[in-house]
């Protein structure tokens, strides 16, 4: 009986930093906020499990418009599923792709009723099972939920992780794979919501505010504007 190679490990791209220069960067996001929050609101593991999977395609603001009242009155899988899919609709119908999301929405609760005694379980295996939760929605409530270093990788970390050549790679999970390696470990569990509030308020998509950027002269970007960095 023939006996089976392992397969290759998967060659990633190499960071353009070294390794004192990410420590500096993560360590002057650290200096200017020590405990970077989620803005996403919600009172508890399902209401973010719900407003992550609500979140794609779709800014925290407006899933916080709409969650507000919703989770007034269904914060728990049993009062959501009570509420049914067309009720959920009504109070997500601002966000996009709001008819397919409260159909998973609906769905995942239904789910962790019968499958996880209505507890948000604890492992990226089990979440991604739930309709509507994939990989990046499972790391958010891995972080935020459960106290796990974990690298959600949204719009934002992937324009820097390409931009900035931090990560230099085209999808979410070489990106995600190359960060948890690479960013030291006293810096690892706020490191996305550091990257996510840097892209979101700073090295936005469309010209990028160098002129505040705190690590202005440690990026290596071609598109970079300014090399002087501004005050932590």
């Amino acid at each position: 009986m023939q006996k089976k190679t392992a397969k290759p490990k998967k060659k990633l791209p190499r960071s353009r930093y070294n390794r004192a220069e990410i420590t500096e960067i993560f360590s002057r996001f650290h200096a200017r906020e020590p405990e970077p929050k989620g803005e996403l609101n919600h009172v508890n593991p399902f209401t973010l499990v719900v407003a992550v999977a609500l979140s794609a395609q779709a800014t925290d603001v407006g899933v916080n418009k709409a969650t507000k009242a919703l989770f007034e009155i269904a914060d728990t899988p049993e009062k959501m599923l009570a509420l049914g899919e067309d009720r959920v609709r009504e109070y997500i119908k601002t966000i996009g792709l709001y008819r397919n999301k409260a159909k998973n929405v609906v769905a995942l609760s239904k789910m962790l009723i019968e499958d996880f005694e209505s507890i948000v379980p604890h492992t990226r295996e089990e979440l991604i099972k739930l309709p509507g939760v994939g990989r990046k929605t499972a790391n958010v409530v891995l972080s935020m939920a459960f106290g796990e270093a974990t690298m959600a990788v949204d719009t934002h970390i992937l324009r820097i992780g390409t931009r900035m050549g931090l990560a230099p790679a085209k999808t979410p999970d070489d990106v995600e794979a190359i960060l948890m390696r690479i960013i030291p470990e006293q810096y690892l569990f706020h490191a996305h919501h550091w990257l996510i509030l840097h892209g979101r308020y700073t090295c936005v998509a469309r010209s990028p505010k160098c002129e505040i950027c705190i690590i202005a002269d440690l990026c290596k970007s071609k598109e970079k504007t300014c090399s002087i960095p501004a005050s932590i």
